[in-house]
């Protein structure tokens, strides 16, 4: 499972590419084309036919555009990917972007010459982007045009064949309630909503609805496919039956009508001639499916996707499912953490210690009777100044040893059965400088700020970030990227809406899994970054108080590394939460440990004076 991440992508082919391409937009009459890092699911994870900025630009992250003009190669990316962005493209043919700062709209609406038109391929882009991309362009009095047809996909000569891996069920046992159960909520939150159908185009949905997995992209259990879910019950699915066992396909076909993935867009015209109204969600539906609608007479229903919220929000079965996993888990991470710390320093690098940590949570997971599904995301395993490279993807060429008095940071995670885990934590190998202790006590007054807060129902996440800045901004310190994410029960480690950070618009339901992660990063030198997952409490009274509040319990089990722990920059609040925690961690995963894992623990966990 675990990936040297070599790029595939020869960046050197990178200026004939874009050749290539800019010729045909001479030919097509066009100035640029935008090329996202995105499928038509726009899906953080796509199959390897679906890479097409990586092939294109050389780079590899999980969020990026290009835009290729006839003088000009712009590559966009976030501040978790702009250190990897230039490593991993040619210097003298992109500059780099900010995705957030400026991205291609924007970009667009101050750049963009008078009358300029710009391709796009309907289908890589959302309805949301779409429109910001139509309002930029239509300022200079320019034209975004559709194209029909990828021309990447025409140049890309060696483009692999699309995935057809086996979906697999995922029985009510973990999934706490049954799909017919799920449709039918789905079915009248649609009719609620003004529609007569509505298309899941997330697979994640797609999965969660029809209590199904499937193994088409890396490290996510998906299979996929599309869904239209009608108010009236007659639901269609749109999946390659040479993915389903006779079993699965009989139990589907209870559920939904079938229908070949190559006829979505006939049945989108065939529904829209009849007048329907077809529920799309703007910022996951592609733009291609409101132009079949509206170009043929149906009506867009501007619809959140139906599944994506009651997904977010994990039954008593999923939350039963996730505590076991990641005390499965904490048992394989502890065994790890202990191995690490029994290697001399500078005899192992960055892919050895990945390879081990895989290697542990596949044993612990055979021992205890739930085996390693997959890892659910490429492991970022960076010493020294990798660690700093947030969203840091090692390679034969970048692996380090990890060395003396350096730190290592490791954000791995896990796919069982029963859940989907997400942890980070940062070693130090040898002893650590009075710096590195400084802000990684910095940082870990941030983690445990979020773990002890409580706040009132209707609290978005976007509220409650700043809370986990508070200790870096006072030493005029910050980081680059949001401190919490929501994940799934056995399906994304990324899952929307749910997030903390400053654009997270989203209210904590109780019920809700994020993970928990400031981070620290010095260009050239160290990362730091401690995350562990949370789950949203329901609402309790307070002794005194007049408001029920909601509180996070930890789900992630496995010890912080005490010698980067100042315990005089921690308050007695923050002291006893750790210490509590590390008792915690000895108490649960003491018992599935062995004696050598099990005496380091004991010394990994004690308390703190």
């Amino acid at each position: 499972m675990f990936q040297s991440f070599d790029v595939k992508s020869d960046p050197s082919q990178g200026p004939d590419r874009i050749a290539r391409l800019r010729e045909w937009l001479e030919k097509e009459g066009l100035d640029g084309f935008l090329v996202p890092r995105a499928d038509e699911h726009q899906g953080e994870y796509v199959a390897a036919s679906s890479e097409r900025l990586a092939w294109l630009t050389g780079f590899t992250g999980s969020a990026g555009a290009a835009l290729i003009l006839k003088g000009k190669a712009l590559l966009f990316v976030d501040g978790r990917y702009t250190l990897q962005a230039r490593h991993q493209t040619d210097p003298s043919t992109f500059s780099i972007e900010s995705l957030i700062d400026s991205p291609p709209d924007k970009w667009l609406a101050a750049n963009l010459a008078k009358g300029g038109r710009i391709g796009f391929d309907p289908w890589l882009h959302t309805i949301s982007e779409a429109e910001k991309l139509r309002a930029a362009t239509t300022e200079h009095k320019g034209e975004l045009v559709a194209v029909d047809k990828n021309p990447i996909d025409a140049l890309w000569s060696d483009r692999p064949a699309l995935p057809l891996e086996p979906v697999d069920l995922q029985p009510e046992e973990y999934a706490g309630r049954l799909a017919k159960e799920k449709l039918a909520d789905m079915a009248e939150a649609i009719a609620k909503g003004g529609a007569t159908h509505a298309v899941l185009t997330d697979p994640s949905s797609l999965a969660w609805a029809f209590n199904i997995r499937g193994h088409d992209v890396p490290h996510t259990p998906l299979a996929l496919g599309f869904a239209i879910i009608a108010a009236d019950g007659r639901h269609e699915l749109f999946l390659d039956e040479r993915k389903l066992s006779i079993k699965a396909k009989a139990y589907l076909t209870q559920l939904a009508d079938f229908f070949a993935p190559d006829t979505l867009e006939g049945e989108m015209v065939r529904l829209a001639k009849s007048g329907a109204s077809v529920g799309l969600d703007p910022a996951l539906a592609a733009e291609k499916l409101r132009l079949l609608v509206e170009e043929n007479g149906g009506k867009v229903v501007h619809l959140p996707d139906p599944a994506r919220l009651p997904r977010a929000v994990k039954n008593a079965t999923e939350i039963a499912g996730t505590r076991a996993a990641h005390r499965r888990d904490g048992a394989a991470v502890s065994k790890f953490l202990a191995w690490l710390d029994r290697q001399r320093p500078g005899s192992i690098d960055e892919i050895a210690a990945a390879q081990s940590l895989e290697d542990f949570r596949r044993k612990t997971g055979e021992e205890l009777q739930m085996p390693l599904r997959d890892i659910s995301f490429d492991t970022i395993s960076g010493a020294g100044p990798n660690g700093a490279i947030i969203h840091y993807r090692v390679t034969t060429k970048t692996s380090r040893k990890l060395g003396a008095n350096e730190l290592y940071l490791v954000d791995s995670g896990a796919q069982y059965q029963d859940g989907t885990t997400d942890i980070t934590r940062t070693v130090a190998i040898g002893k650590p400088t009075g710096e590195m202790r400084e802000r990684a006590t910095l940082v870990l007054k941030g983690m445990i700020g979020i773990s002890m807060l409580r706040f009132p129902s209707s609290t978005r996440g976007a509220d409650i970030d700043a809370v986990a800045r508070m200790a870096l901004w006072k030493a005029g310190l910050d980081y680059q990227h949001g401190t919490g994410h929501g994940v799934g029960s056995y399906l994304s480690v990324h899952e929307g809406p749910q997030r903390i950070a400053k654009s997270g618009t989203e209210k904590l339901l109780a019920g809700m899994i994020l993970s928990n992660e400031p981070g620290y990063y010095k260009e050239g030198a160290y990362g730091i970054r401690m995350e562990n997952l949370i789950l949203v409490s329901e609402a309790e009274e307070v002794k005194g108080g007049e408001t029920a509040m909601h509180g996070f319990e930890t789900l992630t089990l496995a010890p912080f590394d005490r010698r980067l722990v100042k315990p005089e920059l921690l308050t007695a609040d923050e002291l006893d939460w750790l210490n509590a925690y590390h008792a915690r961690v000895l108490a649960e995963i003491g018992p599935l440990v062995d004696g050598e894992t099990l005496k380091w623990l004991e010394a990994a966990t004690t308390p703190i004076a």
